[in-house]
């Protein structure tokens, strides 16, 4: 038993961890998907100018940040790069916050057009855009634990050939 598991971790040093990749590309394909539906608006449904503001532009500049820090840590991470793995953990508590930003903001909203009122953002886009938020950011959090475990099993295995580890 001990041999099998010397030998899972020596291969490590040849293969790369695609798991943690491939959950942070499934992040960003849910960041995708809530920046898609973010501003989708019923035709029936007009909001005025709500998203015709500052916080739009920020909105749209921060999830274009997200995506290429996203893409970036996962290709460190398929390499064993711990430092990754946190930057990943930030980017998954940003999810989370962003949640609170700009769809909690146009849940809150209410405007009049044309004598009828109505929120910016009904609670059904509300809820699947929260739920995209959510999955990206469990999806960059599980990325991350898995990536410092294999990152620390591999560092392990090295120190104990008396190699060095790649930082």
């Amino acid at each position: 038993m001990s041999d099998d598991r010397t030998i899972q971790r020596d291969r490590m040093r040849f293969t790369r961890n695609t798991l943690s990749a491939n959950l942070v590309l499934l992040a960003i394909l849910f960041d995708v998907f809530y920046f898609i539906n973010i501003y989708k608006s019923d035709i029936n449904h007009d909001v005025g100018n709500f998203y015709y503001q500052f916080r739009i532009g920020a909105s749209i500049i921060l999830n274009l940040v997200f995506m290429l820090a996203a893409f970036l840590s996962s290709e460190g991470i398929k390499n064993y790069k711990v430092q990754y793995a946190y930057l990943l953990i930030g980017l998954g508590a940003l999810q989370i916050a962003r949640i609170f930003i700009l769809p909690l903001q146009a849940l809150r909203t209410e405007v009049t057009i044309a004598g009828n009122t109505g929120t910016v953002m009904e609670m059904a886009q509300f809820v699947r855009v929260t739920i995209y938020l959510i999955i990206s950011s469990i999806c960059c959090f599980a990325s991350a634990v898995i990536g410092i475990k294999r990152s620390r099993e591999l560092n392990e295995h090295l120190a104990s050939l008396g190699l060095t580890a790649n930082a």
